[in-house]
């Protein structure tokens, strides 16, 4: 049976310290850390991503905004309240909720946050940074999919790493920090040869697809750790990943459940993100923050 990896209690765990964290530096700055979260339309999805991160930037002692705007709204409009976001010295990061609506630019408006405020890590020179290994602010999954992977003692250095999925959120992030880690790293997608054979080849892997337990038993190798990035509702309204868990779990060393894995995570990592560029902006000594 594989080893469950609890997201909740290790995202439950970094919420801690990410609140002690910000209480520090409310006592030095006299201002808590500040994420302003941008919304546009009514999606019911994330309106509810939205109200979570809402509510635990709140319960981490950080001030959070929600801007929410029509669904038609403009793209200058949009440009224009993130240029007063990005002068705001109250604002530490932002973040806007994605998917955008088809009318907008969806990278014109991601290259509007400031590389110190994105929290998303979703600039060009946040992507830079992480590839070429500089300080930067990562990808709030992906990150937190490394933590998961640490805390299930998951030895990277030298072992073999398919992540399946190319997205510039999750896979594209997560084989960079595989590399960091010295993984030798797959990235795989729609149109790889032979994946199941691949993928069965891995001692760590990343699904992050989008198909409801597309990945079975015979994808996996036996002992081999397994992250479950995807969320996907069936058809009785049951969210489950991208991994056919009850197939998998007695095959695999480890395993992220869906939900209560990497979701919880995303969140944490992304109240951590937020602290992290509020102490940098502050210019407060790198060393003091421990998190």
């Amino acid at each position: 049976m594989a080893n469950v990896i609890d997201g909740k209690s290790v995202a439950a765990a970094l919420r801690l310290r990410v609140a002690a964290a910000a209480a520090g530096f409310s006592a030095r700055v006299g201002r808590p850390p500040g994420l302003d979260v941008v919304l546009v339309g009514d999606d019911p999805a994330s309106q509810v991503y939205v109200r979570n991160k809402g509510r635990a930037c709140e319960e981490a002692g950080m001030r959070s905004t929600i801007h929410r705007l029509p669904v038609d709204v403009t793209q200058e409009a949009l440009l224009s309240l993130l240029d007063g976001l990005m002068v705001d010295e109250r604002v530490d990061g932002v973040l806007v909720q994605l998917p955008l609506p088809k009318h907008l630019d969806e990278q014109a408006v991601t290259d509007r946050v400031v590389p110190e405020k994105d929290v998303d890590g979703f600039h060009p020179s946040n992507v830079g940074a992480l590839w070429l290994g500089r300080e930067g602010l990562v990808p709030c999954t992906p990150w937190g999919c490394m933590r998961l992977l640490d805390e299930a003692g998951v030895k990277l250095e030298g072992a073999r790493a398919v992540v399946i999925g190319r997205s510039n959120i999750v896979g594209k992030p997560m084989a960079a920090l595989l590399l960091r880690r010295s993984a030798t790293v797959v990235v795989a997608h729609s149109r790889t040869k032979d994946l199941p054979a691949l993928c069965a080849s891995a001692d760590v892997l990343v699904a992050a697809v989008g198909r409801a337990k597309m990945l079975g038993a015979d994808w996996v190798k036996p002992g081999a750790a397994v992250i479950d990035v995807g969320i996907n509702r069936t058809a009785e309204g049951k969210l489950v990943g991208d991994v056919d868990y009850d197939a998998v779990v007695g095959h695999a060393g480890a395993i992220t459940p869906v939900p209560g894995g990497v979701g919880p995570m995303t969140i944490a990592c992304l109240l951590e993100n937020t602290v992290r560029a509020a102490w940098r902006r502050a210019g407060l000594p790198k060393g003091e923050l421990t998190i």
